[in-house]
């Protein structure tokens, strides 16, 4: 299982969204260390945020943060070889679900958010470069920085998140291992059925799987 699952996240949360004032590309970079500033003061000021309000909650995780992530190509990594065996409508059906799981898991994370900090490393990007790695540290109180490095590419619709390693471990990796033991059990369908079990239930991440 990923380590400390809910503030690592934070850090997905407070990262990418850019404002309207930018340019319609901005560096990826640029695009986290901007957006983290706008979303701490949101969540510092609205107070149906911090009480939990679970349908405000999402809300501003579908606006600020999944505008920002291919889920296509997550859950293409994510389901590995087995991608190819999906059909056309499973395909459709794995995303929408890997979709829900991640609003669920941000939900989650930003709900539990209070005085952590984010540090942005650095990034040496050349003109050419689609594909970059952003580095950041996130900060808590009394606790070590925690390594956050997110994997961008660039498309026709600007620069887009398709992995995220927390301290070490690859977002995509962790859920690989725990999908494909699913599939392994029960097919593809079964999959499915039980992500979808998980977002009836509101369950914010699935089974463990062979991370750490």
């Amino acid at each position: 299982m990923l380590r400390s699952f809910i503030l690592p996240l934070l850090a997905l949360l407070l990262g990418f969204n850019a404002p309207a004032a930018l340019a319609a590309d901005p560096p990826p970079d640029v695009l986290a260390r901007t957006t983290t500033q706008e979303v701490i003061t949101i969540l510092k000021q609205d107070k149906e945020l911090q009480r939990g309000n679970l349908a405000k909650v999402h809300e501003l995780v579908e606006a600020k943060i999944l505008p920002n992530f291919d889920f296509n190509r997550m859950t293409q990594l994510v389901l590995g070889r087995h991608w190819p065996r999906a059909s056309a409508k499973q395909k459709q059906e794995l995303v929408t679900e890997f979709r829900s799981l991640l609003v669920r898991t941000y939900s989650s994370s930003l709900t539990a958010y209070t005085d952590q900090t984010i540090e942005f490393k650095p990034l040496a990007m050349k003109p050419d470069d689609t594909d970059v790695t952003v580095r950041s540290e996130i900060r808590q109180p009394g606790g070590q920085p925690i390594p956050i490095n997110y994997s961008f590419y660039k498309t026709a619709f600007g620069w887009k998140v398709y992995d995220v390693t927390i301290d070490g471990v690859s977002l995509v990796t962790n859920y690989r291992s725990s999908f494909a033991s699913t599939i392994r059990q029960s097919g593809i369908d079964g999959l499915i059925k039980t992500l979808a079990t998980q977002s009836a239930r509101g369950t914010a991440t699935p089974a463990a799987g062979n991370g750490s």
